[in-house]
Order: structure tokens, then C-alpha cells, then sequence
């Protein structure tokens, strides 16, 4: 039970910062970073917040990833949800201000896209399942074998187009976090000795039934 209260921690504490470092990168004010070129050009085409449109955006890339036959866990579902969530509740609670110079909106950047990637590896690392948009990552890396930074930057630059093609804002920023997102997540990983590949990721149906089992068992003992 501790181990999954662990790993429960770890998918929490990881959402959270996926979504802190997309908030720098919006504050940041220089370019949207390529997943929030295409929420916000899909929520500027339809009238709702980023966070929504972010969490609608995950629904499309669950069935995408299904379909290539990565199963769906726990940490799926909450990926799709939570992050939505708390960058609307980040947002609302407009805890860091828009940067006013270059030089300041770079290092918020540089520093969400790090955020962003640590944020990866501790849900991914949580085995319950990766997130929407890192799954499309895992099914290239597998499928392709190549390394998983280009993966992630192939990702990236496909969303970007599509986004800026619905009206979200590009800038200088946008070009760097295509560049960089990569590379940051590919150095956050090196650093934990970290390889999503490999990772056994727990299914939705193992989850629950680790936690029915669990509850019967607790039940029994009184």
C-alpha cells in the first residue's frame, strides 16, 4: 500500500508541475509553447478556457493512443483532467506575473520547459499510465526507436502548425520550446537514469483491482 500511496504522490506532484511549467511558458509572453498554440487556438475558436480545451484536447489523444494499442490507466484519466484543472486554477490564482522584458521571458521559458519536463518524469515514473500527450511520445519512440527527444520534438512541431493554423499565438518562444522541449526532456531523463520505454505501466482494470482488493482485505480484518 505504500509503494502505491508512493506512486500516487509521484502522479499528483508531476501533474501539477506539467502544469506550473505550461503557466511560465504562457506568462513568459513571447510565444505560446506548442501544446498551448493548440488549446488556445482551438479555445479561441470555441469560446472556452484553455483548461477546458486542454482537457478535451486529452479525450481526442487517449482515443488516438487506444488505437495504436497503448492501454489506459489511472494516470491517463488524471492526466486528462487534472491538468486542465490546475492550469486554470493556476491561472485564476495568477500567481506569476507576465514578463515586461526579453531577457526575463526567456528565463521563465527556459525554466517552465524544465518544469514541464520534470513534470513528465514523475508521472510517467508513477507507472499508472503516461499522460495523453506523452503517450503520442512513447508510441513514436517504440515504433520508430528513435530517441525519445526527437519523438517529442516531432510531436511538438505537428501540434504547433496545427494550432497556429486555428489562431494560436506563435512568437520567438514557440520556436524555442520546439527546440527545446526536446532537449530538456531528454537531459531531465538522462539525469534520473530514466527510460520510458521501459516502464511497465499500470492498466485502469490493475489499479482498481488492486484497490477493491484492498478494501475487502481492510473490511475482513474488522
Amino acid at each position: 500500500m505504500k509503494s502505491f500511496l508512493v506512486r500516487l504522490v509521484y502522479l499528483l506532484v508531476g501533474l501539477f508541475l506539467f502544469a506550473l511549467g505550461i503557466v511560465i511558458t504562457i506568462k513568459a509572453n513571447i510565444g505560446y509553447a506548442p501544446w498551448e498554440v493548440l488549446h488556445a487556438g482551438l479555445a479561441q475558436v470555441s469560446g472556452i478556457s484553455i483548461g477546458l480545451m486542454s482537457i478535451i484536447a486529452g479525450i481526442v489523444v487517449v482515443a488516438i493512443v487506444t488505437a495504436f494499442g497503448e492501454k489506459l490507466g489511472f494516470g491517463s484519466i488524471m492526466s486528462m483532467i487534472l491538468t486542465g484543472v490546475f492550469i486554470d486554477l493556476i491561472m485564476i490564482l495568477n500567481i506569476f506575473p507576465i514578463a515586461e522584458s526579453l531577457v526575463i521571458s526567456l528565463i521563465m521559458l527556459v525554466v517552465g520547459l524544465f518544469i514541464i519536463s520534470l513534470g513528465t518524469y514523475f508521472y510517467i515514473k508513477s507507472a499508472f499510465g503516461a499522460g495523453p500527450r506523452d503517450n503520442l511520445m512513447v508510441v513514436l519512440n517504440r515504433k520508430t526507436r528513435l530517441p525519445v527527444g526527437v519523438c517529442r520534438s516531432i510531436v511538438e512541431l505537428t501540434v504547433t502548425f496545427a494550432g497556429w493554423y486555428l489562431g494560436g499565438m506563435i512568437g520567438i518562444g514557440t520556436v524555442i520550446s520546439v527546440v527545446l522541449i526536446g532537449f530538456c526532456i531528454q537531459l531531465t531523463f538522462a539525469i534520473f537514469k530514466f527510460d520510458p520505454a521501459s516502464v511497465q505501466h499500470e492498466t485502469l482494470k490493475q489499479t482498481f483491482d488492486f484497490i477493491f482488493k484492498r478494501t475487502n482485505d481492510e473490511l475482513l480484518r474488522k
